[in-house]
């Protein structure tokens, strides 16, 4: 910049690099549709997976949208407001992550023709914004009621198929389903009430539904009871062990009659410690942190179960479900402090053992007991029992449901070029683009399974012809290249991840298109070596 004088005007600090109107919006556009590309190849039951490997060497193996997005690292700031997108469908539904990015990046492609013919963001925003409300208003009108178990098994069916839980979809979905109505209260349903336990071992098949809580713990002494019915639990967040001092001390004894006087009330004091928890009834002892050795022999003989070093959130979880409070002060137990439950046992699970708590007086306590081959393919079923227990539970919560494999998609483009003609001036544009790109969903999903998609979207439009009243519910068979009726195949996803995912993807888009000028200060940090170019870091 110029002042009167020709004097350059320097505002920005030196290093600072700026882009402009259409250059800064071409460069955002093109780094939200790399993040939509590089979850693209997921969608779908025939999705691929992708292997993520972080700066230590762990392996994450996955085709869930919001995992590869979360390991990712991405550099460039409108790339990472998209994956903010994967974020947010995650925390409201807990599915449809990968279809709200490449929505958003779609969005933004087709708006790239619009921005070269001139037509001004302010515009392309506003049509994007009535594009979302009609579209919401059209899922609305072609949602069906989701009031029975069978409609939700296909809920959870749909949401588990093309991850990687081999055949065992209806088995899981079947579990998910009955845990989810277990939990629920009054239309509500608290996910987090449902634990899930991983133990590798066995295959995905011999996953099941425990009433109760699981503890990856072993009893701390071999003479303990295995099985204890009418469980009396004390929970401590203390060791049960010998206090040590607050300061460091040195303690001298050079008499031999005062050293076995010394060790006989060390062990008085740990004996104490175990009558204590004997006199208020327990029978069974879960503790935070560590366990005498002098301690673990007074339970044996006592009958007392015992497990140490729990996680806090297993403690909490315990005393949530059988009522009882942690204790952070063993001499301070009372009978009131006592959780119950109706049997705790000690089963052999591969090579450890592991704590089965049943009966407990909180019924929502339910753990999902999974198993598999590798660590790999139980962290990956893990996040498929997760999306699908999020997603059941939104049905539940919202009592509707879409079909799934892209029908709503096409109902909806066809529906809203409809919409865009009674609009009618430069939104018309917009509304049309907008409507284009919902083709990207049944596009995606063909493309995935090999499948032509200009043939598909094709057959998808003429089974939504207006005279056939079922055509709104045809999506695309992955099988056979056909369109058929989704809801008579029991392939449905709750309406509110649909709804979600529209206007989440608009959202995200319309804040792109209104940035038309990008500033970004140097970075800071080390010094590129002598002779050499600094490390240019791309767009992820």
């Amino acid at each position: 910049m110029y002042g009167s004088g020709n004097q350059p005007v320097i505002v920005l600090k030196e290093g600072t690099e700026r882009s402009k109107d259409k250059e800064a919006q071409f460069n955002n556009i093109a780094a939200a549709k790399a993040v939509a590309d590089a979850v693209r190849s997921t969608l779908g039951p025939k999705g691929m997976d992708k292997m993520l490997v972080n700066t230590i060497g762990d392996v994450v193996i996955t085709n869930d949208g919001v995992t590869i997005l979360k390991e990712i690292d991405v550099q460039h700031p409108a790339a990472k407001m998209v994956v903010e997108v994967a974020k947010t469908q995650d925390t409201e539904c807990g599915d449809g992550t990968t279809s709200s990015v490449v929505l958003a990046g779609e969005l933004l492609k087709q708006s790239e023709d619009l921005i070269n013919s001139n037509v001004h963001p302010t515009v392309i925003t506003n049509g994007f914004k009535m594009a979302a409300e009609k579209a919401v208003e059209i899922l609305n009108d072609i949602a069906v009621d989701a009031n029975d178990d069978k409609i939700l098994n296909q809920v959870a069916a749909t949401a588990l198929t093309g991850k990687s839980v081999g055949e065992q979809e209806q088995a899981l979905a079947k579990i998910v389903v009955e845990a989810c109505k277990s939990v629920a209260d009054e239309g509500k349903v608290n996910t987090k009430n449902i634990r899930i336990q991983k133990k590798v071992g066995g295959v995905i098949g011999d996953t099941s539904l425990i009433q109760g809580l699981i503890i990856d713990k072993e009893k701390v002494h071999s003479r303990m009871p295995t099985h204890v019915e009418n469980a009396k639990i004390a929970l401590f967040s203390c060791a049960l062990e010998v206090k040590k001092t607050e300061f460091d001390a040195q303690i001298q004894i050079t008499d031999p009659n005062s050293m076995s006087s010394f060790l006989a009330q060390e062990e008085e004091s740990l004996k104490a410690l175990v009558d204590k928890i004997k006199s208020v009834g327990a029978n069974v002892v879960f503790c935070q942190k560590g366990v005498d050795e002098l301690v673990q022999h007074y339970l044996a003989k006592n009958g007392i179960l015992g497990y140490r070093r729990l996680k806090q959130s297993d403690l909490e979880a315990i005393a949530m479900a059988t009522g009882g409070t942690v204790v952070g002060d063993a001499m301070a137990l009372t009978e009131a402090d006592l959780g119950t439950a109706g049997a705790i046992d000690e089963k052999q699970v591969g090579e450890d053992g592991m704590a089965f708590i049943t009966g407990c007086q909180n019924p929502k306590a339910i753990t999902i007991f999974t198993r598999g081959g590798t660590e790999h393919v139980l962290e990956e079923v893990e996040r498929a029992l997760v999306d699908a227990i999020r997603v059941v539970g939104v049905a539940i919560e919202d009592g509707k449901v879409v079909a799934g494999a892209g029908a709503p998609e096409i109902e909806l483009e066809l529906r809203l070029n409809d919409f865009a003609a009674s609009v009618g001036g430069r939104e018309q544009l917009a509304i049309e683009k907008f409507a284009k790109a919902m083709e990207i969903i049944p596009w995606t999903l063909a493309e995935n399974a090999g499948i032509d998609p200009i043939d598909s979207i094709i057959k998808l439009k003429n089974a939504h012809d207006k005279s056939n009243a079922n055509g709104k519910y045809f999506g695309l068979d992955l099988d056979s290249g056909e369109a058929i009726d989704m809801l008579a195949q029991n392939v449905v996803e709750p309406l509110r991840v649909k709804v979600q995912a529209i206007n989440s993807a608009e959202e995200v888009a319309n804040m792109i298109l209104r940035i038309d000028d990008v500033i970004a200060a140097r970075r800071t940090g080390p010094a590129p070596p002598a002779g050499g170019m600094p490390d240019m870091g791309g767009m992820m």
